[in-house]
Formats: C-alpha cells, structure tokens, sequence
C-alpha cells in the first residue's frame, strides 16, 4: 500500500472490521450477543474465560472479564494469566481492527507488573492514535506499542502493562 492510504479504506481488506460493520446491522439487542459470540469462538481461551466485548472500533476496544470461580487463583481474585489476558485481548482486538488481510499479527511483547490485589471484575481498554492506524495500514512491516489500562471494580489499575504487537506480510 502506499502512504496515501485512508483509515477508511481499511474496511474493505479487513475482515474483523467486516464482521464488527456487519453485526451492527442487526437490531441493538443483538450485538452484543452477536460481536461476543465470534470473538470468543474465534480466539478459544478468550470464550473459556467468558471475555465480554463491551466495544470494539478501529479506535478503541474495551473487554471485561466477571471475577468468577473458572478465572480465579487461589485467594479468590482474578488469576494472573486471566488478567494478561484481559489486557492483551483488548489490545490485540484494537490492533487487528486495523491489520489488512494480507498481513499476520502477532504479539511481540508481553509485560505485565503486577502493583496490586485486584478487586472485583476486570475491565481493559485499549486506544491507538489516528497516526499509529496510518502505519499499520500503510507500512508493510512494523510494530506498534498499544497503550492499555486494566481497571478493578474499586477504580484502580492492578496492573500495568506494555503489549507490543507485530505485522508482517503473509507469503503467498
């Protein structure tokens, strides 16, 4: 692609994007169900934990995990791999609203400093800028750090990570 290349000509080669336009076509009620259906039968450990899409754009991407008994640790709060997951979800849904088709994704970096018990559910929000969407789109190879804040029920940030994600062209 060259560097003229829109953000809004990113619907027509991805087929998240697709999927997200196609299923806000269908009556309110049903998005939801809909969008959580194909995320978590598409990416499996994300349907054992029962992730929930609360949003899902080329923008931003907002995911809550329910502190239950299949997530927890051994003291009752959500387990340390359940809270990576959260974040990396978040972050990798966000990124692969953006990568064309013809490209894999993949996650270089996975950091996560754990500052604190969480408490209660965890929510994930994960943002990229308008120039970070340009690279992704126009540049054949790259990497993009994608800032994530994973918040408790009291408020409060658990953890901090840093989620590096990578593309590269699919060989033919």
């Amino acid at each position: 692609m060259n560097e003229t290349t829109s953000v809004s000509a990113l619907l027509e080669n991805n087929r998240l994007a697709k999927v997200v336009k196609s299923i806000k076509g269908y009556p309110k009620f049903m998005q939801s169900f809909l969008l959580n259906f194909v995320i978590r039968r598409t990416v499996k450990l994300v349907g054992t934990a029962k992730v929930d899409v609360l949003k899902l754009t080329k923008e931003e991407s907002q995911f809550r995990i329910q502190n239950r008994k299949k997530v927890q640790n051994h003291i009752g709060t959500i387990h340390a791999a359940a809270m990576a997951l959260i974040a990396e979800t978040a972050t990798g849904m966000v990124v692969g609203m953006n990568v064309p088709d013809d490209k894999y994704l993949v996650i270089k970096t996975l950091k996560v400093d754990f500052l604190k018990r969480a408490v209660g559910s965890l929510t994930a929000t994960a943002k990229l800028s308008e120039a970070q969407r340009l690279a992704i789109l126009n540049q054949d190879k790259g990497e993009v750090d994608v800032p994530v804040s994973v918040i408790d029920d009291e408020g409060k940030e658990p953890i901090e990570c840093t989620m590096i994600w990578a593309w590269t062209p699919k060989r033919r």
